[in-house]
């Protein structure tokens, strides 16, 4: 177990600690807590590319844990009437989406890489920055209506055209691996055929000279 993996496993713990906080309103700590969850992300980050301690568990977990985060805040806060609930369905929605399809494709034998699309970037760099600033309007009693406002629709509309951008590369990759598999399929049924026809050739030379 490498230290970033540490690192991604001690920021998923947190998610529940800022839920909790959120809930009961001790939104200072709440949003201490998620900036020092914000950090550590960068941390891991960087100490896996420095000391080169990138393993394939923490390709996976670092992204659950930030997914875990971001998802799980946007429920509470969507809970606590701070965003509305259609931006958090967008949000939600979107990664379940993603979800499915990683899985669907593993279970066809079609699985499709994890390399996250540059849309995909700014809209989570987008959404932290939405509960970054709703966050911090209620910690410190900030009145910011208008610019949380226009977050808000950004975040919509980036999960729906990150959701898009995702389903459109999936179809890609399902049907060109489809396409791939087509001339395997008929190699294969063309040697059962040889093959079939052979057997009959010689049971039938087998007869004559019987």
């Amino acid at each position: 177990m490498t230290i970033p993996n540490l690192i991604s496993i001690a920021r998923l713990l947190l998610v529940r600690l800022i839920v909790w906080l959120i809930v009961v309103g001790q939104h200072g700590p709440a949003f201490g807590v998620f900036v020092v969850a914000g950090i550590s992300d960068a941390v891991d980050g960087f100490i896996a590319r420095q000391f080169d301690l990138r393993s394939d568990l923490g390709a996976y977990l670092d992204p659950i844990a930030d997914k875990a985060l971001l998802v799980s805040i946007y429920i509470t806060l969507a809970y606590v009437n701070a965003i509305p609930g259609w931006v958090t369905i967008l949000v939600v929605s979107r990664d379940l989406l993603i979800i499915g399809a990683v899985v669907l494709s593993w279970m066809v034998g079609e699985p499709m890489g994890t390399r996250p699309h540059w849309v995909s970037k700014v809209n989570t760099l987008v959404q932290i920055a939405l509960a970054a600033l709703v966050l911090g309007a209620l910690a410190f009693a900030v009145e910011l209506a208008t610019l949380r406002t226009i977050m808000i629709y950004v975040v919509g509309a980036l999960a729906v055209l990150a959701g898009a951008v995702y389903l459109v590369d999936w179809v890609r990759h399902m049907a060109g691996g489809e396409a791939a598999s087509a001339p395997g399929l008929v190699a294969r049924d063309q040697r059962l055929r040889d093959a079939k026809d052979e057997t009959e050739a010689t049971r039938t030379a087998g007869d004559e000279g019987s």
